[in-house]
């Protein structure tokens, strides 16, 4: 079966909702830039690393040969098939699941932007997200070993006193930012299955 028809339908659908989510959350914000904001949350690339976070391109199926040239990975493809799950939710859930499901993946990333982090900032997308949903902040907790020109750090990011992602890095910076990406991608995964459950 195409998606074609759903992915029409969830682009719609989520332009409506990052659109009014702009409008409201930022009340000064003039008409040029809010166009921008909304440009920026809703791209092909925007749109696909939600898709990786929330493991979508496992789900997709494919034809042998895309499937065999990365085509799980492929931009334009998760892309698509977020739109076509937007979709989907719309038509099954109604108007207020498949809100309520875009806020929740897409308003982190807004805020970021606003706040000038560009989109791959994910301890901010993560702190955004949690005091949102779990109405705690995240926890780093870093041990490092090596010497000291050849140091490696790992982090863990605890929410409300429960491990929630790790990471390593050669620097705090990249260990935190990688725990803080895995923890992102398991709330997000909880969101979507809170709402595909009706929750």
């Amino acid at each position: 079966m195409n998606n074609e028809r759903l992915e029409f339908l969830g682009d719609a659908v989520l332009g409506l909702v990052v659109t009014d989510m702009a409008y409201r959350d930022f009340p000064d914000m003039p008409e040029g830039e809010l166009a921008k904001l909304r440009a920026a949350i809703v791209n092909m690339s925007a749109l696909a690393e939600v898709a990786r976070d929330l493991g979508l391109g496992d789900l997709v199926l494919l034809g042998k040969g895309e499937g065999m040239s990365g085509g799980r990975d492929k931009a334009s493809i998760l892309a698509d098939a977020m739109e076509a799950v937007l979709g989907a939710v719309y038509l099954d859930r109604g108007m207020d699941a498949a809100r309520k499901l875009i806020e929740r993946l897409f308003r982190p990333r807004m805020l970021a932007y606003v706040g000038g982090e560009g989109e791959r900032d994910y301890k901010t997308i993560l702190q955004e997200l949690a005091s949102q949903d779990l109405h705690a902040l995240p926890e780093y907790r870093l041990k490092e070993r090596g010497p000291d020109h050849q140091k490696e750090f790992t982090a863990t990011v605890y929410l409300a006193g429960k491990p929630w992602g790790r990471g390593h890095g050669r620097s705090k910076k990249e260990a935190e930012q990688q725990a803080a990406r895995e923890a992102f991608a398991k709330l997000s995964e909880e969101a979507v299955r809170a709402t595909a459950e009706g929750g």
